[in-house]
């Protein structure tokens, strides 16, 4: 069973950056397409960004491109979120996500994805 821990989470100020970690707490992940969702009060949960196994494919939802950079760690256990230039609007929970896949694109949809973290909270003062 995969368990996700997401880790990195916290309060910044506008224009500051963070960044997010996840790992699985048990096993690899080194052959799951990873991807991180946002959900803020009273909204949707939504697409943020996404690879493939591999890590060379990526994805960006419009809000976040340029500003945020999905990776994998070297031994692909780990995937990373670096999230530059951050604005109030970005204050969400931020959920990490997982799907066992070896397909060479990425996925976005919220339904594609199997394994779910626990979220962790970041706040973006103005």
């Amino acid at each position: 069973q995969v368990q996700l821990v997401e880790s990195g989470g916290g309060l910044v100020q506008a224009g500051g950056s963070l960044r997010l970690s996840c790992a699985d707490s048990g096993r690899t992940i080194s052959s799951y397409h990873m991807g991180w969702f946002r959900q803020a009060p009273g909204k949707e949960r939504e697409f943020v960004a996404a690879c493939n196994w591999s890590g060379g494919r990526t994805d960006y939802a419009d809000s976040v491109k340029g500003r945020f950079t999905i990776s994998r760690g070297n031994a692909k256990n780990t995937v990373y979120l670096q999230m530059n230039s951050l604005k109030p609007e970005d204050t969400a929970v931020y959920y990490c996500v997982a799907k066992r896949s070896y397909y060479t694109g990425t996925y976005r949809a919220r339904d594609e994805y199997d394994y779910w973290g626990q979220g962790t909270q970041v706040t973006v003062s103005s």
